[in-house]
């Protein structure tokens, strides 16, 4: 009977450790048909994302690495990885839409030209469905393609110091909304951008109500330019949001300068209910 659940429990453990080796894999592929990057001691290799990258995971303590930048993994072996066991790793590297693996070998630094930098093609991904609708590559195309259409006559103004604010367009895509702002500063004096910021807020307050401001932020900025003189457009993208009809959305430019100078659109919810499907993806 003894030998019985000593054989059994064998084959138990037996079962667990080759379900962990397999637990890094997608379902269906094998260790062996996975791209190979050969690794020496003397170099490292980057990935190259086409999306910013998410999560990694290294399965040998034998090698480190790192995100320099949002979209390249940077891997290497360890000074005293010589000193551990098992040389060979899996590395997996997740985007905001996608998976990928590779198969890391160790290679003789005299071995023959090494490819130091490693670009993630579609062919080596696998899609994920994690909640995210655009990655920021695709929210940058769509909104550079905003920029190709002049500004519509009709929509929202203000106009403070000599500058006038304007909202250009106002357009939907899947779970986004796209805003397209605009100033022209008439003054004589630059503007520094501090700040801007989106709050919904009543639409009438009275002296002696109380102000209830909820303050949203934006998903996605096309540029991140901090002073015009004359000049100024930008993008803003915002996950799709939606508020009563007795409220707006308050456009708000702040200034870095003792000036401070604030300017203060309002957008009511028509407009947002309004908005068309950016035209170059219907």
């Amino acid at each position: 009977m003894k030998n019985f659940l000593f054989t059994l429990a064998a084959i138990f453990i037996a079962a667990l450790h080759s379900y962990a080796q397999k637990i890094n894999l997608p379902e269906g592929t094998r260790k062996s048909d996975l791209p190979v990057v050969y690794l020496p001691d003397s170099l490292s290799v980057h990935f190259i994302s086409p999306e910013p990258i998410q999560y990694v995971d290294i399965s040998s303590k034998s090698i480190v690495g790192d995100l320099p930048v949002k979209n390249v993994l940077r891997i290497r072996y360890r000074s005293d990885s010589s000193k551990i066991a098992g040389r060979e790793a899996i590395v997996t590297i997740a985007g905001e839409k996608f998976l990928a693996q590779y198969r890391i070998e160790w290679s003789a630094s005299d071995g023959g030209a090494i490819q130091s930098e490693i670009e993630i093609q579609p062919s080596e991904t696998r899609p994920l469905d994690i909640g995210v609708s655009l990655s920021q590559p695709e929210l940058k195309r769509l909104s550079t393609n905003l920029l190709c259409f002049r500004p519509e006559a009709n929509l929202r103004h203000a106009k403070a110091f000599d500058i006038k604010a304007r909202l250009n367009h106002v357009y939907t895509f899947g779970d986004y909304i796209f805003l397209d702002l605009g100033y022209v500063n008439r003054s004589k004096l630059s503007y520094e951008i501090d700040n801007f910021r989106f709050t919904i807020e009543d639409q009438k307050v009275t002296k002696a109500s109380t102000v209830q401001a909820l303050e949203i932020k934006p998903e996605f900025i096309l540029f991140e330019q901090t002073q015009f003189a004359r000049h100024y457009r930008n993008i803003f993208v915002f996950k799709k949001f939606t508020f009563p009809g007795n409220k707006l959305l308050r456009v708000e430019l702040n200034e870095k300068q003792l000036s401070g100078r604030v300017i203060s659109l309002h957008i009511p919810y028509k407009d947002i209910l309004n908005a068309d499907i950016i035209p170059s993806v219907r």
